[in-house]
């Protein structure tokens, strides 16, 4: 039975990570403990105001919160809602590591090959 509050979630969480301004603002944020709006939105060719959106979209996704004191609002990083479509993406993974392991396989043999065989001389 499918549950569809776990969808809605995973589709929200989907979307906002579709975007990669909202994308950078996470990575920034997996490197600190937390950041002001001000301090986020600096790097951003972007102005406050739009940041401001993203913000407010990864808020409703649950991926951030946000603190105010006084009149500094700091963001962090919330990754629970993370662990919903990294589940997902796991039980695909099956189809793609095989084909993966292939390439790597490949790409080791053209490697002896380019070396000139299994002991790394180039036979004469």
């Amino acid at each position: 039975m499918v549950n569809y509050s776990q969808q809605h979630d995973l589709d929200r969480v989907f979307a906002t990570l579709a975007d990669p301004t909202r994308r950078a603002i996470l990575a920034r944020l997996a490197q600190v403990e937390s950041l002001s709006v001000s301090a986020l939105a600096e790097p951003f060719a972007i102005k406050l105001p739009a940041v401001m959106k993203h913000l407010d979209v990864l808020g409703a996704a649950g991926l951030v919160t946000r603190t105010k004191s006084g009149r500094t609002v700091d963001v962090r990083l919330s990754a629970g809602p993370l662990r919903g479509p990294s589940a997902w993406l796991r039980d695909y993974e099956r189809f793609w590591s095989p084909a993966l392991d292939r390439l790597v396989a490949h790409a080791e043999r053209k490697e002896v090959e380019a070396r000139g065989g299994k002991d790394g001389r180039k036979s004469r």
